[in-house]
């Protein structure tokens, strides 16, 4: 069984910063892209940042120079560091990763979602 354990939501106000972290974990053979999707109130979900194994990201362009996505394949843990945070980034954030199991089950994996808000 593979799980996804985030953490690191909370209120913070506008301006202020956030760190999230996600990891894996289970019956794991590899983890190929990790990314961040958040979704807010009435919309959809959206892709925030994106990462391979390789290190090569890719941001909305709505979070470009505010956010950094990382990762450290040796724990299969990836972060989000969120900087001057506004109330749009406001959103309930969800931990995704594509995943290969010892039993050669390839799929997309989700964690539980954490809440950010972002409010004076």
């Amino acid at each position: 069984q593979v799980q996804l354990v985030e953490s690191g939501g909370g209120l913070v106000q506008p301006g202020g910063s956030l760190r999230l972290s996600c990891a894996a974990s289970g019956s794991i053979l590899s983890v190929n892209a990790m990314a961040w999707y958040r979704q807010a109130p009435g919309k959809q979900r959206e892709l925030v940042a994106r990462i391979t194994s390789g290190g090569r990201t890719n941001y909305a362009d709505s979070v470009k120079g505010r956010f950094t996505i990382s990762r450290d394949n040796a724990k299969n843990t990836v972060n989000l560091q969120m900087n001057s945070l506004k109330p749009e980034d406001t959103a309930v954030y969800y931990c995704n990763a594509h995943l290969i199991t010892y039993t050669h089950y390839e799929f997309d994996a989700w964690g539980q979602g954490t809440q950010v808000t972002v409010s004076s």
